[in-house]
This record gives C-alpha cells, structure tokens and sequence, in this order.
C-alpha cells in the first residue's frame, strides 16, 4: 500500500525520493494557517504513514514564505457555531486534544522527521516542530510560542515537557512567559536546531540527513526513534538501557545485523 495524498487539499504529500516522503503544509496565503480541515489530513497522513513501510523518513516544511504562523484563530468562529464553547468537556474533546494530536502523532508514526523550517512558526506549529527528531532551519525562520500572548498558558501541544529538554528549564521558561521571537541563530546555538542553511538549500539539506539514515537497517532506524522517545520519560538510566537492551537483542537476530557485520569484517580483511 501506498501513501495515497490525493484527497488531501491543506497538505501535500510526495515521495521525493525513494523512501523519502515530503509533507508541505499549504495555506501559503494564509501563513499556512492551521485550521480544523488541515488537522483532520494530518491524522489521515499519519493513520496512512504508521502501516506504511515503504515511507522511511519524513520532511516536514511549509510552502511559500513561512512554515506555519500556528492554529488558525478565524476558526473560533466556527467553534461558536459548533457549539463547541457550551462547555469546557466539549471543547476539549472537539478541539483542544484534536490540535495537541498533531504533535503525539508525529511521535507515534515510525518514520524519523525532519522538520526543515522555511520561515516563521508560530503556535501549535513550533509544538509540531518540537514534536520532530531533526530541525533545520533558514536564515529568515524564527519561533514564536505564541500561546500566552493571546491570553492563554504556554504549555500547549507538547512544548512544556519538549521544549526544556532541548534547550533547557531555564530557557525555555523565559521563551514560554515571554512569548518572544526565538530567532534562527539563538535557535542554533541553544541546540533547538541542527543547522542554518539558505533557504533555497533548505529540502536538499534535509535530504541529505534523510540519506544518511535510509543506509541504516529500517529495524533499527525504527527502534532508534521509540527508544529516543521513551528515554525522553524513563524513570531511571537502568530503565533505559533495559529498552536499549530489548531493542539491540531484537536487531541481533536480524539479517541486516548479519550482514551490516559480515560486510564490515570483509571490508577489515581488505585493509589488512
């Protein structure tokens, strides 16, 4: 089974090279705005991406000027009509853990993610892109937890508990209060980001990581990402090595453990 990316309007959706998807958010006149519509294709992408194998890396980016300026707030009219603010149980089951799904689904799906950041990323945006494994991002891009300046708590979608194991309790603090512009280069140096490049180099940069891992084993390149996930929580080092442990039992007795290893000791006995 393929990805099929058709039906979707708000995103799009290639296999940019082979193994490799590409997802674009595409609201381009609207910042990539992310409304109710848009969030509903992103948990069918997901729901398609974790019973597809064929798909071993993700490329997260937004089209035109800017990665995502965050949730769309036009759409509190929408909740009005709804009915959705009658009372607070609906609402959160309607909307608010429909929203933060976009950032558990990113984790759940067994595809690395590569978040190449082309501009502004604002909101639940920034929690996606925390959510990712990889961030790279252009000159011009810069990060906005945007939460607390349109009157609401600064932990949304994940970034309370994501954002000061990247760059710090104390950092991510004053980013969450301030609400302030989180710029590409602070981003590099705190560590929230991998690399700077031209924007125009942007994809191809995240391709080359993507290259890089589909020369691992698709086990082991999927073990890697749930034990870097799970070790995120782990109540101990002990708790952690014992899943590092179960996991490299399991790729053992795989055949690309065998023969990653009998070409490695074959390229050993040339040397000598």
């Amino acid at each position: 089974m393929a990805v099929n990316g058709s039906k979707f309007k708000f995103i799009l959706f290639e296999e940019i090279e082979p193994k490799v998807g590409l997802v674009t958010l595409n609201r381009p006149d609207s910042l990539n705005a992310i409304h109710i519509e848009m969030v509903y294709e992103l948990h069918e992408l997901y729901r398609q991406l974790a019973a597809e194998d064929s798909i071993r890396v993700l490329i997260l980016t937004g089209k035109g000027r800017g990665f995502s300026s965050g949730a769309d707030l036009k759409a509190v009219d929408f909740y009005k009509d709804k009915g959705l603010f009658n009372d607070p149980y609906t609402y959160l089951k309607a909307a608010q853990e429909t929203y933060s799904g976009l950032i558990t689904g990113l984790r759940r799906i067994p595809q690395p993610i590569i978040a190449a950041v082309n501009g502004p990323c604002a909101g639940i945006a920034f929690s996606m892109v925390l959510g990712c494994d990889i961030r790279i991002a252009a000159p011009e891009a810069y990060f906005v937890a945007s939460f607390a300046n349109i009157g609401l708590s600064a932990g949304e979608g994940g970034t309370s508990y994501l954002l000061p194991r990247l760059i710090g309790a104390s950092r991510a603090a004053e980013v969450l209060y301030t609400g302030r512009k989180f710029r590409a280069d602070e981003a590099l140096q705190s560590g929230l980001v991998s690399k700077i490049v031209p924007q125009e180099q942007l994809i191809e940069t995240a391709l080359s990581y993507a290259r890089q891992m589909l020369a691992k084993s698709p086990g082991g390149l999927k073990l890697t990402k749930q034990v870097l996930d799970q070790s995120l929580s782990a109540p101990s080092l002990e708790a952690a090595i014992d899943l590092e442990n179960r996991n490299q039992t399991l790729m053992v007795f795989s055949k690309d453990f065998i023969e990653a290893v009998t070409a490695f000791m074959g390229k050993g006995k040339e040397k000598g």
